[in-house]
């Protein structure tokens, strides 16, 4: 995208995300100061982040991540953007930085039947309940997933990890 990033990782590790993002994040903003001449901060704050249940929550993400540059409108196909795993996705070329997710991979064992039944899926688009609830889900880097999963990650966290409506909530004055 013109002005941010959209990445999709998983680790089985807690905080490896976090770190890892530190880490580029010190890299290049070094890298960039260095190759530009000047000091100081980049970023205007810190990554976005959002946790993402497996099963179909994941694939949407990705689906959501892949269509974002037609919906920017840069291009006409996801497949015209060149930062994009789509390629990957639709076996369109091999890319050494994409891992593919397991759940990517159980969409059918043969590659060429995968990346047919991907494209597929890919064109459905996002229906327009999904489009939101990601980027509400997103702006309030909160927990996307089934209430059941949302609910195990609150007791574990022991903090609400749900979207809440915006605005302070309404004043109720007792009489």
């Amino acid at each position: 995208m013109g002005n941010h990033v959209h990445l999709l990782a998983s680790s089985p590790e807690a905080g490896a995300i976090s770190h890892a993002m530190r880490k580029l994040h010190q890299c290049y903003v070094h890298a960039f100061n260095r190759r530009h001449r000047r000091t100081g901060t980049l970023w205007e704050g810190r990554f976005k982040s959002c946790m993402v249940a497996t099963d179909r929550y994941l694939l949407t993400v990705c689906r959501y991540i892949e269509l974002n540059p037609v919906r920017a409108p840069m291009v006409a196909t996801p497949e015209e953007h060149r930062w994009s795993s789509v390629h990957a996705h639709l076996n369109l070329l091999s890319d050494p930085i994409h891992t593919p997710h397991p759940l990517y991979l159980a969409l059918d064992r043969d590659d060429t039947n995968r990346a047919k039944a991907y494209r597929e899926w890919l064109y459905e688009a996002i229906d327009d309940v999904e489009l939101p609830t990601i980027r509400e889900h997103l702006k309030q880097e909160r927990v996307l997933g089934d209430r059941r999963f949302q609910a195990m990650v609150e007791k574990a966290l022991n903090r609400s990890v749900c979207v809440r409506p915006q605005g302070r909530p309404a004043a109720t004055w007792g009489i």
